[in-house]
């Protein structure tokens, strides 16, 4: 974004104040990664005062800075636009830089496989044009507006994540990026405890559509039958569907996993085999979202096929890390949920790539009511002749070591509430160059810490 003041200062419907001819050319929130040219937003918090910052980013050097009206004492000679409310201004720029671009907007929401889903979309349009995506977790009501604003002015296809935790947020986030193409990956649990239900989840992550363009394209998951049931009721939204079923748009089959990826055929839009450098059945299903989009994108199925083979994921979605001994860990610890969770431990149980497998669980949050029935349903999935030990981590995870306790006696299995090291030091007493292990919880549970001990 290069923008001058006065022109930001007219997105806003600002005409009291007058401008120096100051040239934006970025957003911030944050002092720490404030760029020169940059437009600071500073808010204001019941901890922390973004205004006692606004000196400070401007001796890094920022163009000009937000300043809310009722906030006392502005610095004097500063290029300062002042308004009511910090959160609002930011969305508004970002609907109107939105609207004067010319890329190709792709929103993604789900349950699961967000970030996995963008950045596989993002590897298989990248060689063919400028592409930007969501960096880390910005997806949310401010995330999200600023990385619109990040946007270079010659970007062709932007790819924005969308996260929630309530009704009326995918609305907010969809109705200012207006994307051409939609993606709702999954519906798991995630949220559960304030959504209800998983139909209430479901009817949450639809809230994608609402700010869909009109000759726009949604993408979902048909194996799912809450969102099938949503599709149908829409007379509205042009909507194809990907998965495993055979009613699907977009099929996978014959899925077989690879010590470097999966290999796996399609049949339905796109027809043959094909290959992700990424592990999992889960993976590839969100594969399909990214050939689903290539193909309306009017890319050949060559293309599509190349883009595939090179894609990376961000770090802890089902990486592979060769750790000391020659002890492979699948990291997959950046969240789960009972859907994500089971995925993976399923993927552990069918891979070949080493005879000695583990799983390292954490705590699964967010849950509601049901979170002890939903961590008891874990022993279900593992398979005690496929897996060899297990290791469990939080205080929510005492429920599942209670129903294992019957599959894998005490040397094979070690729960620990709090503390890192007693798992860090059974690993380290019993994992060999033959293990397999696999590190999933949520994001809260920080189980990258026992790699990191490696």
């Amino acid at each position: 974004m290069k923008k001058a003041l006065k022109d930001i200062a007219a997105w806003l419907k600002i005409r009291e104040q007058q401008f120096e001819d100051v040239i934006v050319s970025g957003i911030s929130i944050d002092t720490r990664t404030i760029q020169p040219g940059d437009l600071f937003v500073p808010f204001r918090g019941e901890a922390v005062n973004g205004h006692k910052f606004v000196e400070q980013a401007f001796e890094k050097g920022a163009a000009a800075s937000l300043w809310l009206e009722d906030e006392p004492n502005p610095p004097a000679g500063r290029p300062l636009i002042f308004v009511e409310n910090a959160e609002q201004a930011l969305q508004k720029m970002a609907i109107e830089y939105r609207g004067e671009h010319k890329a190709t907007f792709i929103g993604i929401t789900g349950s699961n496989g967000k970030t996995s889903t963008k950045d596989i979309v993002a590897g298989a349009l990248s060689p063919y044009y400028k592409v930007q995506k969501t960096i880390g977790n910005f997806n949310n009501e401010l995330g999200l507006p600023i990385t619109i604003l990040q946007l270079d002015e010659d970007t062709e296809f932007s790819i924005l994540e969308m996260g929630m935790s309530g009704f009326g947020e995918i609305e907010l986030l969809t109705r200012i990026a207006r994307p051409h193409l939609a993606i709702i990956t999954n519906i798991g649990e995630a949220h559960m405890q304030d959504l209800g239900s998983r139909a209430g989840i479901a009817q949450a992550k639809y809230e994608i559509t609402k700010g869909l363009l009109d000759d726009g394209v949604l993408f979902y998951d048909g194996d799912e039958p809450l969102l099938r049931e949503l599709v149908a009721e829409d007379t509205y939204t042009e909507a194809m569907a990907f998965g495993f079923g055979h009613d699907n748009d977009l099929v996978a089959y014959d899925i077989e996993t690879t010590e470097t990826g999966s290999k796996f055929s399609v049949k339905g839009m796109i027809e043959g085999e094909f290959f992700i450098s990424v592990l999992g059945k889960h993976q590839v299903k969100n594969a399909l979202n990214a050939m689903l989009v290539c193909k309306a994108l009017n890319l050949s199925d060559a293309q599509i096929r190349v883009a595939l083979e090179h894609v990376q994921l961000t770090d802890m979605r089902m990486q592979l890390v060769q750790a000391a001994g020659d002890v492979l860990f699948i990291n997959d610890a950046y969240n789960a949920a009972p859907t994500s969770m089971k995925a993976a431990i399923e993927f552990i149980a069918s891979t070949q790539m080493r005879r000695d497998k583990w799983l390292v669980l954490g705590d699964m949050l967010e849950l509601g009511e049901d979170e002890q029935a939903f961590h008891e349903e874990i022993a279900d999935w593992i398979d005690v002749f496929e897996i060899a030990r297990v290791c469990l981590f939080g205080p929510r995870m005492k429920w599942l070591a209670t129903k294992l306790a019957n599959k894998f006696d005490a040397a094979h299995m070690i729960y620990s509430e709090t503390d890192y090291e007693g798992i860090i030091s059974y690993l380290k007493e019993h994992a060999t160059d033959e293990s397999l292990v696999l590190l999933k919880g949520s994001r809260g549970m920080k189980l990258e810490t026992i790699l990191k001990a490696f």
